[in-house]
């Protein structure tokens, strides 16, 4: 249902009593955030939640330290795939025995392409997005050379519609529910039936919308999903990405990377493999465990936090954000590339700037944290957990300063490092 975005805040005086009402606003309590720093990176890495230490001085001083390997049975370390998959599973709007933390993004993609493929093997057509986050795309060119005869349809490239690019040889559509640049929302409801009319199966990225929107992975008729946690999950830098596989593929669906910890019997030591039943299949190699149990406090703030009152103040943040760059900063060319219309908006803005590195970097020394991506895009993520309006406030008002002042052409602010 639509919300209507109205009576934004027109002072950081209104801000602050925008903050003081904020039905989320004891969710902030749950991080660690410097003081006196402004975070707008939760879209790209999520902050600490305070319980994570205690998990992980709980799982590193008496799990490993004390209990060693006896943790495996007496901590639950064995069913941590599974235990926080049914964490995550009502958060992208599926039942249980459906999602499994477990590997990266990118691996996960891997799996269940290959595994969509295989449901379908009288068809060799895999179709994405141009614009898709790279390692999609690496990965559907990867699957392209290493079997035989699949070939990749890309919208934007080779037709502007999925209608027009859907045909009978079509086996698998992969695309992202946000895109990572724009911040754009596809209605993934209506592209799933155009995609099964057409005998295909779909495949969800869903990094930049699990734990921000409302997702409902089996109501729209999902096959496959992948997802990150370190976003607005709030997981840690490199925990764990999550599988969902519909219970209807499970019995047919094959994991291509068949390691142990996906067998039925895997500490019988067979010689020969036998898949596991249901989502345990998707398991492969032994786990970090204690990247797991960092996770735990975030997907727990996660499940527990309305997510509708999170969507609706998202969409008023990313709002009051682009009417004050409007106000404030596009005479300085500064250009608005997420969609205005807030129902087809994520929990990020994106502003085209041709110098936009500089200017992020000169943002970082007043404290205010946001990121880059090429070409000339400055991302900036509302995560309302912890973020208030009087942050929105200031960091618009340091954006444009930036820009007033020119103080991004300094040279300091020019040098990139590896990471951007």
């Amino acid at each position: 249902m639509p919300i209507n975005i109205s009576n934004l805040p027109e002072s950081r005086t209104a801000c602050e009593k925008e903050d003081a009402n904020d039905p989320l606003r004891s969710w902030q309590d749950e991080f660690y955030l410097p003081k006196g720093l402004i975070y707008l990176d939760g879209n790209s890495l999520g902050p600490l939640p305070k319980k994570a230490i205690e998990q992980l001085d709980q799982a590193i001083r008496n799990e490993w330290a004390e209990d060693l390997i006896t943790s495996w049975n007496k901590a639950g370390w064995w069913e941590l795939p599974e235990t926080l998959g049914e964490l995550i599973a009502p958060i992208v709007g599926a039942a249980s025995g459906q999602v499994i933390v477990s590997d990266s993004t990118t691996l996960n993609l891997f799996k269940t392409v290959h595994a969509a493929l295989g449901l379908r093997p009288e068809r060799t057509v895999v179709i994405s997005e141009a614009d898709n986050f790279p390692t999609d795309l690496y990965i559907l060119e990867g699957v392209t050379s290493t079997q035989q005869n699949i070939q990749r349809r890309l919208l934007g490239k080779d037709g502007n519609s999925l209608e027009e690019l859907l045909d009978d040889q079509v086996a698998v559509v992969a695309f992202s529910h946000v895109n990572y640049r724009t911040g754009e929302i596809l209605p993934i409801a209506e592209l799933v039936k155009v995609t099964h009319e057409a005998g295909a199966l779909f495949v969800l990225d869903t990094c930049h919308s699990a734990g921000i929107l409302p997702v409902e992975l089996d109501q729209w008729g999902v096959d496959f999903a992948v997802g990150c946690t370190y976003k607005y999950l709030n997981g840690g830098p490199g925990s764990p990405a999550f599988l969902y596989a519909a219970k209807r593929h499970q019995q047919e669906a094959v994991n291509p990377l068949s390691g142990w910890w996906g067998h039925a019997r895997p500490f019988a030591f067979e010689k020969d493999f036998q898949a596991a039943e249901g989502i345990r299949r998707f398991r492969t190699g032994t786990q970090p465990v204690l990247s797991l149990r960092g996770l735990q406090a975030g997907l727990e703030i996660a499940q527990k936090a309305d997510l509708h009152l999170v969507r609706k103040k998202s969409q008023r943040l990313t709002q009051l954000f682009i009417e004050l760059v409007e106000k404030r900063c596009l005479n300085f060319g500064v250009t608005l590339q997420s969609p205005f219309d807030p129902e087809k908006r994520g929990s990020q803005v994106a502003l085209h700037f041709e110098n936009g590195f500089a200017v992020i970097q000169a943002l970082v020394t007043r404290k205010i944290i946001a990121d880059f991506r090429e070409p000339g895009i400055m991302r900036f993520g509302f995560a309302p957990l912890y973020i208030r309006y009087t942050d929105v406030w200031d960091a618009a008002e340091a954006l444009a300063d930036v820009l007033k002042t020119e103080e991004w052409r300094e040279k300091r602010f020019q040098q990139k490092h590896e990471v951007t």
